[in-house]
């Protein structure tokens, strides 16, 4: 058709080929792509039917070529395999959930992607640290004992003596709440107490879980290679991070607030940066401090003043309020906002 219109020479030749190349594209490659994408069930049914049929009849030809092609390999020693039946691994089956989002919904495809992640990570990331422990002593007097309990926020409480780090056992509250002002003891509490169970830092979520199951346990104590009390993990923090947050946390547990103004957001140093990255979608390193308080301590290499300014991974931020060596709360302004 070009060499009727245009003539026969080399100019034609080009226009010939760059027409057909992108009538081939379009028409051939990316349209029909794109619409078997968008309607793959209804166009794969259609479609079925006529590749059947010659799917049967080039069954013999495909044959006398796999012949050439089988006695090739053997001659070059290689081993085809049955690539067929090899399984996914975790990654390629990643891949696909990740690629498939918007044919998933959107809670379902978040469980699914926290499910591969948990792998990743540890009982450090979703742990009550150590300062915000609810506990008891059994040495204090009976009617500090009977206040505590009866105040508790959670249904299981680690019983201490002394210090913190000197845990005990660990209680259901339940069990010592009918439980009159003169029979509450300590021997009678330490007749009812479980065995504390001790994790060793670092663990990953996902054997966490596993673990809590076959031991039939609800709680563990995080504690470092020394032997010392690190935090707190509960079988409810790892199934947050794999369905999203579903109980409200106590008011004796910090890094919970964030609330926003005109340029940002206040945010309490003790939250965890893997809440921020997921809440605010920050981008803040999680192979180093877990909290913002050690994030801003790490960045300084020393507790910084009120009215103190930085920025970290793109963030600008202001220290609102220090004390009893910690960041209290911290200010993260919003791109352009800061002055």
């Amino acid at each position: 058709i070009t060499f009727r219109l245009i003539g026969n020479d080399e100019v034609a030749l080009g226009i010939a080929t760059v027409s057909v190349t992108f009538a081939i594209l379009v028409f051939s490659e990316a349209t029909p792509k794109i619409v078997a994408a968008n309607y793959s069930l209804p166009i794969a049914t259609t479609a079925s039917y006529p590749l059947t049929l010659l799917l049967r009849l080039a069954n013999p030809i495909v044959w006398f070529v796999n012949l050439f092609v089988s006695a090739l390999i053997k001659l070059m020693r290689l081993d085809k395999g049955n690539e067929d039946s090899a399984p996914l691994s975790p990654e390629e089956l990643r891949v696909l959930v990740l690629e498939a989002g918007h044919f998933i919904d959107k809670k379902h495809h978040s469980i699914l992607m926290n499910l591969f992640e948990l792998q990743n990570i540890t009982v450090d990331d979703v742990m009550t640290p150590r300062n915000q422990i609810e506990a008891i002593d059994i040495n204090a007097d009976q009617d500090i004992l009977q206040e505590q309990l009866a105040t508790a926020h959670h249904t299981r409480i680690p019983v201490y003596a002394e210090r913190i780090d000197n845990i005990l056992g660990v209680i259901h509250v339940r069990k010592v709440l009918h439980l009159a002002r003169e029979e509450l003891s300590a021997e009678r509490i330490k007749s009812i107490w479980r065995e504390p169970y001790f994790i060793p830092a670092g663990t990953p979520l996902f054997t966490q879980l596993q673990q809590f199951q076959e031991g039939q346990r609800r709680l563990g104590l995080v504690v470092d290679e020394y032997g010392e009390l690190m935090g707190l993990v509960t079988i409810e923090d790892i199934l947050e991070e794999i369905i999203g947050e579903f109980t409200s946390a106590s008011p004796s547990q910090r890094g919970n607030a964030i609330n926003k103004d005109d340029a940002g957001y206040l945010i309490e140093g003790a939250s965890l940066l893997r809440d921020l990255n997921r809440k605010l979608g920050c981008h803040f390193p999680l192979d180093g401090p877990k909290t913002l308080n050690g994030l801003i301590l790490e960045h300084f290499q020393d507790i910084p003043e009120d009215a103190t300014c930085l920025e970290i991974s793109g963030h600008r931020m202001e220290v609102v309020q220090t004390q009893d060596r910690q960041v209290r709360v911290v200010k993260i302004y919003f791109p352009g906002k800061a002055s």
